[in-house]
């Protein structure tokens, strides 16, 4: 049987390597602006960026009062990108969202027309703030907006601007009252990341700056322009075949159906990745290299980002949560397990 043909890698030309070296420096511009407002989080700030340049959609799961809404409305700062914040609540409606059609009429003729008023969703960042606080259809509007980058308002639809991106955000404590997303919108994240307490020194910095007089000016760092180029770039950077074997065989491993799966994950996990979680894999991997001003993708890069990538598509048993073991602890026996050959990434 022949075997399937090796789909051609795009190269990176000189323009392309020179915006490359731009990012660099735009990225450790951005982390100066970032850190006069934002003390640490530098792992979640990196990942968050890695989302916007793979042109993809973000969930930060943490506790109140850990600054993700300072920080996000921070980065569509440095960004330059208009920004809009959607407080979830119980009795939310897809139209507060979306928009909807009103009933308008015209002084000149007296005729009477449908007008589109436009909701929040129509800015370059969306923050959907305690997303599982809303009913399951007023969660599933964004599903369009997410995939589609549109909103269909009748027989009309009607296109968002570009860059647009959705981060949302959870509070993993309190789960009365709540709804969960479900798994079809939970994989339009491209990432599920952490957001960890601060240390010690770091919240005392904090305190330092929320109880004085201190007040940060941002900087524009990129444009809306810039950012969309940059999307661009990260879909032209070569991946070598291994990087692609290595992040596909972990996400198929994740499946305990499949055959070359682990024993551990046969017995803690119910369901495992599907074929985004690789897609993601790949397009995160080639996104952090560029941010580090590398032209090329390694499995170190897969291996960075396996955790925001796969724990929101890794389900557990009953039995591993009895044992204590969440997606987070099979995602790192995951990794450790399939350790890549280091002489092929030099």
């Amino acid at each position: 049987m022949a075997s399937p043909a090796t789909e051609p890698q795009e190269e990176l030309g000189s323009s392309d390597k020179a915006v490359i070296e731009e990012l660099r420096s735009a990225y450790a511009a951005m982390r100066e602006q970032l850190q006069l407002v934002i003390v640490g989080q530098e792992e979640v700030i990196e990942q968050l960026l890695i989302a916007i340049f793979c042109r993809s959609h973000a969930l930060l799961v943490g506790v109140p009062g850990l600054a993700k809404t300072l920080l996000v409305s921070t980065l569509s700062e440095v960004l330059d990108l208009s920004f809009k914040r959607i407080q979830f609540t119980p009795d939310l409606m897809p139209a507060d969202i979306t928009g909807t059609e009103v009933l308008e009429e015209d002084v000149g003729t007296g005729k009477r027309v449908f007008k589109f008023v436009k909701g929040p969703v129509f800015a370059n960042m969306i923050l959907a703030d305690e997303i599982n606080r809303t009913p399951p259809k007023t969660q599933a509007a964004l599903l369009e907006a997410m995939q589609e980058h549109h909103v269909t308002i009748g027989e009309e639809t009607y296109p968002l601007p570009e860059p647009f991106f959705v981060l949302a955000t959870q509070n993993p404590i309190e789960q009365e009252g709540t709804y969960p997303l479900p798994e079809a919108q939970l994989d339009r994240f491209m990432f599920n990341i952490r957001v960890d307490y601060p240390t010690a020194v770091e919240e005392e910095s904090i305190i330092k700056r929320v109880t004085g007089t201190y007040k940060a000016k941002i900087d524009k760092v990129l444009t809306g322009e810039t950012v969309m180029k940059l999307q661009q770039v990260v879909r032209r950077v070569p991946v070598a075949d291994h990087v692609v074997s290595y992040a596909a065989q972990i996400a198929r491993a994740s499946r305990p159906k499949e055959a070359d799966a682990p024993d551990f994950v046969r017995e803690m996990v119910a369901w495992g990745a599907g074929p985004r979680a690789g897609i993601y894999l790949v397009l995160a991997a080639k996104a952090r290299a560029i941010l580090q001003g590398r032209y090329h993708t390694t499995t170190a890069d897969v291996r960075a980002v396996a955790l925001p990538v796969l724990r929101h598509r890794v389900l557990t048993t009953f039995n591993a949560e009895a044992a204590g073991i969440g997606s987070d602890d099979i995602v790192r026996s995951l990794v450790d397990h399939f350790q890549p050959s280091a002489e092929l990434d030099l």
